[in-house]
């Protein structure tokens, strides 16, 4: 079998280049298909790591990049603004729960929740709290694949497991969605509470780390913690956020609102790269002093691009012009449905269903890639990971093509599992 390692001069992620296959090249997009070099057509279950909730090439999203390209490609963000950038900070600041109000634009996930991170420790130190450091998170939870958020990540996930001795040592405690793990957190918390400067979570489902589901409530008991404790709540919606769990954003759902959100994949629906950190007022004004280390000290070069900047605007308008949750709550019922079926497969262990994000959790998965083959055979674009095979596809597909991921994933199991 020829590997990856044969690519001329490409280093893919999560890959094992000696033993991973040749991946499948993409030549075009359109929809909810990628139109492969070789001429088939995949139907995409997972929307480019949930980024393209609109589907792929929307005609309104082109032209606004068309447009920008036309006028202002890029221009620098330090002592410039720009109309992109003023317009689309209005409009996450009027969409986001609360006082959340200032948007600070990076150009990656992991960058915004670096960020965040930033923002929360000197939040501390400006007000004086130098014991303030720590960062607390959890179990399952997954924020990015550069250092610092490698540290809050899972521990025992693998991923970044070589690098533990290099990593500063944060705090990883169980989520807390029982009375057991909530009075654990209570009296973590009653101990080292004034070693933290921020707890770290994700809304209603860690990702990454195998599709996990919450409830609201959980979302509800971490606020008050916070607030018993003078912590900041950050909240990382890079996944959840614009629509995914059924609402605008999943924190909704709980009625609170985070003292700092990180936004980005389906921000500028799946177009191009751009991320989000947004603080809430107290939080932006412990950074105004006469003195300049008070200031908050980071700058990508390419932050508030405005291309993705104006594509950002155009996502947003679709939410603002067509049905899309409303798209989310069919797309939650046809997959509860017919995902059905295969709760009852052998080596299934749970099906779950979440706004648009479907699950098939299995007792182990041995070999992704034999799974990912057969996927690619039944023509869609699927990729277990961990022990799961789930969905999260645009919001624009149609009935058929779901019809036709969720009955490829029945029959697919049912062939390698039976």
């Amino acid at each position: 079998m020829t590997t990856a390692s044969n690519l001329p001069h490409l280093w893919l992620p999560y890959s094992q280049m000696q033993t991973a296959p040749m991946p499948v090249e993409a030549a075009a997009t359109s929809g909810s298909t990628i139109t492969l070099a070789d001429g088939r057509t995949l139907i995409d279950g997972i929307a480019s790591w949930w980024t393209a909730c609109h589907g792929y090439n929307h005609p309104h999203i082109r032209q606004a990049l068309i447009q920008q390209a036309e006028a202002m490609p890029h221009v620098m963000f330090g002592g410039m603004v720009h109309q992109p950038a003023l317009t689309l900070a209005q409009r996450l600041s009027d969409r986001l729960p609360g006082d959340l109000e200032r948007v600070f634009f990076t150009d990656s996930g992991s960058v915004a929740m670096e960020v965040a991170a930033k923002m929360a420790i000197q939040y501390q130190l400006n007000q004086g709290r130098e014991g303030r450091h720590k960062l607390l998170s959890f179990r399952g939870g997954y924020h990015g694949d550069t250092l610092a958020m490698m540290a809050v990540c899972d521990p025992e996930e693998g991923m970044h497991r070589l690098f533990g001795d290099a990593l500063p040592q944060q705090i990883i405690a169980d989520l807390p969605t029982t009375p057991e793990t909530l009075a654990a957190l209570e009296a973590l918390l009653s101990k080292r509470g004034h070693e933290i400067a921020a707890i770290i979570t994700e809304p209603l489902v860690q990702g990454a780390g195998g599709m996990l589901f919450h409830e609201p409530e959980t979302l509800c008991h971490l606020r008050r913690l916070c607030d018993d404790h003078d912590i900041l709540l950050v909240i990382d919606e890079i996944f959840t956020g614009f629509g995914r769990t059924g609402t605008f954003f999943a924190c909704e759902q709980a009625g609170i609102t985070p003292d700092i959100v990180a936004l980005s994949k389906a921000l500028t629906g799946g177009t191009l790269p751009l991320a989000a950190t947004i603080a809430r007022k107290h939080v932006f004004e412990a950074f105004l002093s006469d003195d300049p280390l008070h200031a908050l000290m980071h700058g990508p070069t390419f932050m508030a691009n405005p291309l993705a900047c104006a594509v950002a605007n155009a996502s947003l308008d679709l939410f603002d012009q067509e049905p899309r949750l409303e798209q989310v709550r069919a797309i939650s019922a046809q997959m509860t449905t017919e995902l059905e079926a295969c709760r009852s497969l052998p080596g299934v262990r749970d099906v779950r269903v979440l706004g648009a994000i479907g699950v098939v959790e299995l007792d182990t998965l041995d070999d992704p890639e034999a799974l990912k083959r057969a996927f690619i055979e039944k023509g869609v674009w699927v990729r277990p990971f961990r022990r799961i095979v789930y969905l999260t596809p645009a919001f624009t597909i149609t009935p058929d093509e779901l019809s036709t991921l969720t009955s490829s994933i029945h029959q697919v199991l049912k062939d390698h599992l039976g």
